[in-house]
């Protein structure tokens, strides 16, 4: 098989880098910091016209019908850039949810957001600036007008993921289905983190690589040291690991399989971003704990999306039930077809 990214893969994950790349800098996100503004509505308007809210909407519905990887490939540039706006979260977890219930996507697809309060999560990301959500009674899924809810903000270490506890009553109008949507729902969101760590961290190592080719000590480049080479060089062969992890995830069909690799790819995903956001602070020493450079930001934002949509505690059981229920003489691992052959031996 040819696990290598097709053109269109990758002029996609081109176009919206840099589209990020120019319209969310670190001036740009101080900026919305100090107007106490939780988005850029410019920037939001530019990302409805490239389409992107509709990265995985059917084609018949107005979207772009695309499939997993591509929305794995616009998360990771998200991360990347730090986005503040919840494309990620909307566009991967809450479109294709209402397209499964068979809900009209025209608002969801034309700027109107939706937030997803998935019973894994203690509380809703992005509540307040949201047109509805999408809340659990039990097993059922709710999509409930924000006005009909009451929002108590909840603090966050990320100040651009704000996190609210949600006060609603459920009833059979707001009812949009029960059961694997959830469950679906919690795949797509725990991969879609996992992107966005990976874009998180490969930010990390790319801001301190630049950072240590400028500053000088004792006469040269402190790049040129030992120390700052080893702390980069283990981010990155860590950001290595992660990213076909991340790939071959998103490249499965739904399955118990593939969710041990969903959570495999967070694990993954995870430890390289703690590994380089913690090696760009000490890269950038005592400006690594300033206001003034960016590296901040990437660091509150790892760790906000590394308990969110399960935490490493959760991913780590769900690798573990997989690995240790399969089959006598199995590939203890990721192998499908060995442990799909072994099913057929033993029926």
């Amino acid at each position: 098989m040819d696990f290598r990214l097709s053109d269109e893969q990758q002029m996609l994950a081109e176009m919206v880098g840099q589209m990020l790349a120019e319209t969310c800098t670190g001036a740009d996100l101080r900026r919305l910091l100090d107007g106490g503004e939780p988005r850029d509505a410019a920037r939001w308007e530019q990302i409805v016209a490239l389409g992107l809210p509709g990265t995985m909407a059917p084609e018949t519905a107005g979207g772009s019908g695309l499939g997993a990887v591509e929305m794995a490939l616009i998360a990771t540039a998200c991360g990347y850039a730090a986005l503040p706006e919840p494309l990620v979260e909307h566009a991967g977890v809450a479109v294709p949810l209402l397209a499964a219930a068979g809900i009209d996507l025209g608002p969801a697809l034309s700027g109107s957001t939706v937030a997803v309060g998935h019973p894994v999560n203690p509380f809703v990301a992005d509540a307040d600036t949201a047109d509805a959500l999408l809340l659990a009674d039990r097993d059922a899924v709710h999509l409930v007008p924000r006005e009909q809810v009451t929002l108590v903000h909840q603090p966050s270490i990320d100040p651009f993921r704000r996190l609210f506890r949600v006060e609603w009553a459920a009833s059979p109008q707001t009812r949009i289905g029960v059961g694997a949507l959830w469950q679906e729902t919690l795949d797509r969101g725990a991969l879609s983190a996992a992107a966005q760590l990976l874009g998180l961290a490969q930010r990390s190592v790319d801001l301190s690589v630049a950072y240590a080719s400028d500053r000088q000590q004792f006469g040269k480049p402190i790049g040129s040291f030992q120390a700052v080479k080893h702390h980069l060089a283990n981010a990155q062969v860590k950001i290595e690991f992660a990213r076909p992890v991340i790939l071959a995830a998103a490249a499965m069909p739904p399955s118990p399989l593939a969710r041990a690799r969903i959570s495999h790819a967070k694990l993954a995903a995870t430890a390289a971003a703690e590994t380089a956001t913690h090696a760009a602070v000490q890269v950038h020493g005592a400006m690594g704990y300033s206001w003034e450079v960016d590296v901040h930001f990437l660091l509150k934002r790892s760790l906000a999306l590394a308990q969110a949509w399960g935490t490493p505690a959760f991913h780590r059981a769900r690798v573990a039930e997989h690995v240790l229920s399969a089959p006598l003489g199995a590939d203890r691992t990721f192998d499908a077809g060995q442990i799909e052959e072994i099913h057929r031996e033993a029926a």
